[in-house]
């Protein structure tokens, strides 16, 4: 027995000196301690056992001669594990939590989806690129017409991706996936540019020569086309750019704070210069495509659709301001053709 006590005694560590902060009975007995040279048993067999749990510990470390796998260690069971993982909610929680979220409108599938909008402006950039490359190659190295085509891809992409930029700038607020107006007027919209591309390629691939078209291919109207869509583009733009808060892609039934009657700049040329522009640029855009069919129904289509939202519209401004916008109106004329 005094062979086992001195063996576990080499184990120990010297004794603690006694703290300055340490209370009054602690102090005491290392007094005691100090000065006796003893230590009552109460405190060895509390250092004893700490021994004991120490050397078992330390065996429990080393490795086994027979090469089996280490146990753990006693003391390990009395610690907590450490863990770097934060507290996760559970499903009905976190749906919970979604729903109430201030960044909710942002997520996938929601109106102002970030990824939405990355996907489109991604998608809208590599119809441009491929657009502009595809007409620059076959109008430089060929003769053939179909350069119209990829000119017609380059102009709708680069439209689009304008809806959502000058929203997105100057009228943040209203900024969202729709505002890249993709899907405006669905299936309308895409059944018309359909039309355009199938009568632009079946046209200039069967009947090359149309001599019996009025303006076919004449190098005049190809030229003022494209020109009648970079004006359209550019003063539909600007008519946003300047309009700010105050412009919208949906008629406005109720006046907010921000909306204000826009009477200088552009606004001075053009009563609804966003509608003058989309109106030009689409027939611009069959110009420059060469389609006689298209042309024809676009310009039909075009002025119903203007000319009713504009007299739809306007009874809502008035309604906003009054004799103020009926001046306006008198003096401002929309330069589409029969639409005062």
């Amino acid at each position: 027995m005094a062979s086992s006590t001195s063996s576990l005694n080499t184990h120990l560590p010297p004794p603690p000196k006694a703290s300055p902060k340490a209370h009054g009975g602690d102090a005491e007995k290392s007094y005691a301690l100090h000065s006796s040279g003893r230590e009552n048993s109460s405190s060895r067999s509390r250092r004893r056992s700490i021994a004991h749990m120490a050397l078992l510990d330390t065996q429990a470390s080393q490795p086994s001669t027979n090469g089996a796998h280490n146990r753990p260690s006693p003391l390990s069971s009395l610690i907590p594990p450490e863990t770097d993982t934060l507290p996760t909610l559970s499903p009905a929680a976190q749906s919970q939590f979604e729903a109430y979220s201030p960044d909710k409108p942002y997520f996938p599938g929601q109106p102002k989806s970030l990824a939405g909008i990355a996907l489109r402006a991604f998608c809208l950039g590599i119809a441009l690129a491929v657009g502009v490359i595809s007409t620059l190659t076959v109008l430089l190295l060929t003769s053939s017409p179909l350069w119209r085509l990829p000119f017609f891809l380059a102009a709708l992409a680069t439209f689009h991706f304008l809806e959502f930029w000058t929203t997105a700038a100057y009228n943040t607020r209203e900024a969202d996936v729709s505002s890249f107006l993709l899907t405006a007027n669905w299936p309308a919209y895409a059944i018309a540019h359909t039309a355009a591309a199938a009568e632009c390629l079946v046209a200039n691939v069967l009947f090359p020569g149309r001599s019996w078209a009025p303006f076919h291919a004449g190098t005049f109207l190809m030229l003022l086309g494209v020109l009648l869509v970079v004006v359209g583009q550019v003063v539909r733009s600007a008519a946003m750019v300047q309009a700010g808060p105050s412009f919208n892609h949906i008629v406005q039934q109720t006046q907010k704070r921000e909306h204000i009657l826009v009477t200088t700049g552009i606004y001075g040329t053009f009563r609804h210069p966003s509608y003058f522009g989309f109106f030009w640029w689409g027939l611009g855009t069959q110009l420059a495509m060469g389609n006689v069919v298209c042309f024809v129904a676009y310009a039909a289509v075009l002025w119903r659709f203007f000319s009713t939202r504009i007299m739809h519209e306007e009874l809502f401004l008035v309604k906003f301001f009054g004799e103020e916008y009926v001046d306006y109106r008198k003096k401002t004329g929309t330069k589409i053709p029969f639409v005062p």
